[in-house]
């Protein structure tokens, strides 16, 4: 049963992949989020590879806005030098969705122990809009995909919208 404050609308979703070295046949972590969120009744209707870069990140945040309800990142979250995805996309969140976080970690760090803290998996919505950023890697894509965004995604869209 769906809360009476979940709206019954179609949610279309863009899907980005933050990488230098993934390619559109090697982006198995792009694939299983578009696979998940579809299954699920989603509609994808956008998804790109953007190098780790700052202005790269932030065009395809505004071109995905332009045309989805919501943008889930793959890439470029953790602690490395290159990695710069939260940077390019938290100061564009008019409200952080800080559970999104605080709840992936917790289910991350049931399947792989203490390295789950080196993610900074973040959340938010800008204009009606949500945004995740998530970790590259398939398995963390298909934990947070499948876990949270699926089931939250629609309740989300609903608040975010007013």
């Amino acid at each position: 049963m769906k809360p009476e404050h979940v709206k019954d609308i179609e949610v279309t979703v863009a899907v980005v992949t933050v990488s230098s070295t993934r390619t559109e046949e090697t982006d198995t972590s792009g694939k299983a989020i578009c696979g998940l969120l579809e299954a699920a009744g989603y509609h994808v209707i956008h998804t790109m590879i953007v190098k780790d870069d700052t202005s790269a990140i932030r065009a395809s945040l505004f071109e995905s806005l332009s045309v989805a309800d919501a943008v889930v990142y793959n890439g470029g979250t953790g602690l490395t030098p290159d990695d710069c995805t939260i940077e390019a996309v938290e100061p564009f969140f008019e409200k952080k969705i800080e559970g999104f976080g605080e709840l992936f970690r917790m289910l991350s760090y049931e399947e792989i122990g203490t390295s789950a803290l080196l993610s900074r998996a973040a959340a938010g919505v800008a204009g009606g809009k949500a945004i995740f950023c998530l970790p590259g890697s398939t398995g963390a894509v298909t934990l947070a995909t499948g876990q949270i965004i699926v089931p939250e995604l629609l309740h989300i869209i609903s608040h975010a919208r007013g």
